[in-house]
């Protein structure tokens, strides 16, 4: 694993806002509610290894998107008297109203999910948030409201897909000139520069990058499946022939073993939610919330 890369909070943000097709994205949502895919769950295990950065234990988690993140569990087990509270989109929390309430399992204390859009702010002194982020149309727009439900010197850490992810898929499309096959994944220097226009402090970015093989097309194909799908609104619009599929199968590089290989960037970020900072004016306001922060602040968990 390469080393912490530190952005600078003098950079410039991109921009944030990224063109996803809505009805694609609410699709996708959508089918959150099925299993949860092995990757998101290998992930899940790998980030849960860099907890032991924050060293005072959280008693109250989000996990943010949790049912396709796959990390609940090991969030269970991180902080057994913690009061984990699942965040889900507004979509996800429809598909799932029409199925059993699958967060009953994690134990009778634990509350519904709920909705992204109206978590109470300072509500968690620790935010989760698994392999959901590049499915943000504005990802600015998610740290903002991470930043507003997490307390003073509060901990977010995050992971999501980097642009070199399925670069071996892209480049057969390209090679076929059949359109573009998926939206491009934020860069983690640029997501680190979000942070920080977020509001967040000392963000922290690092990636690294797997290898998944396959011994048969179908299994690979029904796994990339349950990663996603196009969002890419110039998206070939409609059904793919079978003797396309062949062509695009071949393209794609096998090993010696005849197993089909394809890459994943995996990129992993947390940074703390510092106190509120008075700018200097002739008159200054300071809400009685910001100011209880600054006057109260807990031990920073990650610091």
């Amino acid at each position: 694993m390469p080393d912490p890369i530190a952005p600078t909070a003098a950079a410039p943000i991109p921009p944030s806002r990224r063109d996803l097709d809505p009805v694609a994205l609410d699709a996708l949502c959508r089918r959150f509610g099925g299993p949860v895919p092995w990757l998101h769950e290998e992930v899940a295990r790998r980030m849960a290894a860099r907890l032991e950065i924050v060293k005072t234990r959280p008693t109250r988690i989000l996990n943010w998107w949790a049912r396709q993140g796959g990390g609940h569990e090991l969030l269970r087990q991180y902080g057994p008297r913690a009061r984990i509270q699942a965040v889900e989109t507004p979509a996800v929390l429809q598909r799932l109203a029409e199925q059993s309430p699958w967060w009953r399992r994690w134990g009778p204390l634990q509350a519904a999910p709920l909705a992204d859009d109206a978590v109470p702010p300072r509500s968690a002194q620790l935010l989760w948030s698994n392999m959901m982020l590049h499915w943000a149309a504005d990802p600015v727009e998610v740290m903002r409201r991470w930043h507003a439900a997490l307390e003073v010197d509060g901990f977010v850490m995050f992971s999501c897909f980097g642009p070199d992810t399925l670069r071996e898929v892209r480049t057969v499309f390209q090679r076929l000139a059949c359109g573009p096959a998926g939206v491009d994944f934020v860069d983690m220097h640029d997501l680190g520069d979000m942070l920080v226009h977020a509001g967040f402090a000392d963000p922290v970015m690092d990636m690294e990058t797997l290898t998944l093989t396959w011994d048969s097309s179908e299994r690979m194909l029904a796994e990339l499946r349950s990663l996603g799908r196009n969002l890419h609104p110039q998206r070939f619009a409609g059904l793919r022939t079978p003797r396309w599929c062949e062509r695009w199968l071949a393209g794609l590089p096998r090993g010696g073993d005849g197993r089909w290989a394809l890459t994943f960037e995996i990129v992993y970020g947390h940074a703390f939610k510092p106190a509120p900072r008075v700018k200097v004016a002739a008159q200054a306001q300071v809400s009685l919330d910001d100011m209880r922060a600054m006057v109260r602040r807990p031990r920073p968990p990650g610091r």
